[in-house]
C-alpha cells in the first residue's frame, strides 16, 4: 500500500511540474507573446501622411489618416492569422500615392521573423537579409531587402530604434531605377514609418509617420 501511495504521489508531482512549465509559455489569459510586430488583438496604431512640397522641399500634412487596429484572428490551414482593420479618412480627392478612403482588412502572421500574408507572401522581415522579389512588371522588377543596420527614427509618436528595409526597382537589364522606399519597424511596436516614391525620382513623394499607438 505504501509503495502504491508513493507511486501515485510521484505521478501527481510529475503532472504538477509539467503544468507549471507549460504555464510559463502560455499566459493565463490565453494570449500569446505579441512578439516583434505587436500582434495582439486590441492593439491599435494611427498614422498620418505627409507629402513633399516641391517649393519648400518639406513634407506637409495631407490630412490623410490611417487608423489601424487588430480586430480578431482567423485560423487558416492550421495557422493563426491576425486580422488588421485599416480605416482611412481625409483623402476625399483620392490623391495618388496616398491611402484611399474607406475600410480595408488584411490577414498576417509572424513566421520565424517574417510578417506574412495569408497568401504566403512576405510583408516585412526582421531576420532575412536576402533580396526578395515583390512584383514583376513588363518595365522591370521590384525588390526589397532588409538592411543589416538599425536606425533611430523620431516621429510624432516618439523615438524608436528600428530595423528597416529598402524597396527599389530594376530594369529588365538589371539597372536600378532612382526611386527608393524604406519601411521602419520597431521591436514590439510594429510599423513606425514608411515612404512612397515614383520609380523615376530619387526623393520620396509621400511619407507616413506613426502619430499615436496603443500596444499591450
Amino acid at each position: 500500500m505504501i509503495r502504491n501511495l508513493l507511486f501515485i504521489l510521484l505521478l501527481v508531482c510529475a503532472f504538477s511540474c509539467s503544468s507549471d512549465d507549460d504555464s510559463g509559455t502560455q499566459p493565463a489569459n490565453g494570449i500569446s507573446d505579441p512578439g516583434f510586430y505587436g500582434l495582439q488583438v486590441g492593439n491599435a496604431w494611427v498614422y498620418k501622411s505627409y507629402q513633399r512640397n516641391p517649393s519648400t522641399e518639406t513634407y506637409d500634412d495631407t490630412g490623410v489618416v490611417d487608423s489601424i487596429s487588430i480586430v480578431g484572428t482567423e485560423v487558416i490551414n492550421g495557422h493563426t492569422y491576425f486580422k488588421f482593420r485599416r480605416l482611412t479618412t481625409g483623402n476625399a480627392s483620392d490623391a495618388p500615392l496616398l491611402s484611399s478612403n474607406g475600410e480595408y482588412f488584411e490577414l498576417v502572421r509572424d513566421s520565424l521573423g517574417n510578417l506574412i500574408y495569408d497568401d504566403g507572401s512576405i510583408k516585412f522581415t526582421h531576420s532575412d537579409l536576402s533580396e526578395r522579389t515583390i512584383t514583376i512588371q513588363s518595365w522591370g522588377t521590384i525588390f526589397e531587402t532588409l538592411t543589416a543596420n538599425e536606425a533611430q527614427m523620431t516621429v510624432e509618436a516618439g523615438a524608436f530604434t528600428c530595423n528597416y528595409s529598402e524597396r527599389y526597382a530594376k530594369s529588365p537589364e538589371g539597372e536600378q531605377f532612382p526611386g527608393l522606399d524604406r519601411y521602419y519597424y520597431a521591436d514590439g511596436i510594429g510599423l513606425i514609418y514608411d515612404t512612397t516614391s515614383f520609380v523615376s525620382t530619387s526623393h520620396h513623394t509621400v511619407e507616413r509617420r506613426l502619430d499615436s499607438y496603443n500596444v499591450q
